[in-house]
């Protein structure tokens, strides 16, 4: 028989990607304010593994991954999404969306994002939301899954959510030896 408990909190995350690099700031200012202290903003990287936003969203588009100081708990993911939904909104130009705002988590076992989307390996959360298995951690790196999006099964992607995961396991060693 299993106990439940509470797991431990996670790692926020987001990638960010639009055209314009002033917009892009601009939400990393908002995501800040309005979700919490940003640690971590990665180097600047080219979305070219698709073009699926070219149409909507003009090309090229760049983009940053950032995560944020504060450990959540996961079940907070939703509230997250719906609220960088909301931003996105908050930019569109003309009816199209000029930022692409992905949240997720990183936890000890695996990168998780949030969607609106269902699909056959996406479990339902809440509010329509779903969690999306996006790469697992083992062997001491993560690894791409047969559905992961190419852009983060790419290794250089990966080297960054690795660099990450880094951080939250000595994040989550202070919390443990505090409580």
């Amino acid at each position: 028989m299993s106990y439940p408990h509470e797991p431990d909190p996670v790692k926020l995350i987001v990638s960010l990607f639009s055209r314009d690099r002033v917009i892009i700031k601009s939400v990393i200012d908002i995501l800040s304010e309005t979700i919490g202290p940003v640690d971590w903003i990665s180097p600047e990287v080219l979305f070219d593994r698709t073009r699926y936003y070219e149409k909507e969203m003009g090309w090229p588009l760049f983009r940053h991954f950032i995560s944020f100081r504060d450990l959540i708990s996961a079940d907070y993911l939703v509230n997250i999404k719906l609220e960088t939904n909301r931003i996105e909104q908050g930019f569109l130009h003309d009816g199209s969306r000029q930022i692409n705002i992905d949240p997720g988590y990183v936890s000890p076992e695996r990168l998780v994002l949030a969607t609106g989307k269902n699909y056959v390996h996406r479990i339902y959360l809440s509010k329509g939301i779903f969690a999306d298995l996006t790469l697992v951690y083992k062997r001491k790196s993560f690894r791409a899954l047969e559905w992961t999006y190419p852009d983060y099964a790419d290794p250089q992607i990966i080297s960054l959510f690795n660099e990450i995961r880094n951080q939250y396991m000595e994040k989550l060693k202070e919390i443990k030896k505090v409580a």
